[in-house]
């Protein structure tokens, strides 16, 4: 039978464990926000992963959040989104047309509105590639070669798309006429003129050097 002072005697020894009790254990991330026990705001996916010592997206996120805090306060950053663009023109419009040529009229107006925004999330991609000269001698796969082949793919976008919309109007109106040409002209010999002399070059002083 099992006392109250057997109960006593049982927790204090077990609050005395040795490095040497817990060397089967798993190993935990040395994070203060990573304890296997602590699961309060954790969704599957990151209970799952902290099992296994490593961290899943929302906890480098959430940890990078916390950490840049202080930096956020001194360098105060929009919080909305870009600004975007209202659609429901252009889907009215394009809903509305008819031929290749008005759909391409309302495509192109729109890749002609977002090109600068695409062009600016661009050229931050390529500059946060270049962040403290990551980028040099960085190998293919490395995160700065991502980030410039993200920048590289944003402008992408517009390309492959006006790409699409000229691939159409070729379809529509085909190939360019053939230049017309000009009727020949009677030959000297028909005409019963002897043939041009070629050009003479003018005549006048040398000139001195």
């Amino acid at each position: 039978m099992t006392t109250p002072a057997d109960v006593l005697r049982t927790a204090v020894a077990g609050s005395f464990t040795t490095d040497s009790d817990h060397a089967d254990q798993e190993p935990s991330m040395q994070h203060a926000d990573f304890e296997l026990c602590d699961n309060a705001g954790r969704d599957a996916d990151q209970i799952a992963a902290a099992r296994y010592g490593f961290a899943t997206k929302g906890d480098l996120l959430r940890w990078a959040r916390r950490d840049a805090e202080p930096f956020l306060t001194e360098h105060p950053l929009p919080t909305g989104p870009l600004p975007n663009p209202e659609l429901a023109p252009y889907l009215d419009a394009l809903a509305a047309a008819e031929t290749p040529a008005q759909a391409s009229a309302v495509t192109q107006r729109l890749l002609d509105a977002a090109e600068p925004v695409l062009r600016a999330v661009s050229d931050y991609l390529d500059a946060a590639a270049r962040w403290r000269d990551q980028h040099r001698g960085a190998e293919k796969g490395s995160p700065s070669k991502l980030l410039m082949e993200a920048a590289s793919r944003s402008l992408s976008v517009l390309a492959l798309a006006d790409e699409a919309d000229l691939t159409i109007l070729r379809a529509e109106y085909g190939p360019a006429p053939a230049p017309a040409l000009a009727p020949p002209g009677p030959s000297p010999a028909a005409s019963g003129l002897p043939p041009a002399s070629p050009p003479q070059p003018p005549t006048g002083p040398a000139c001195s050097r």
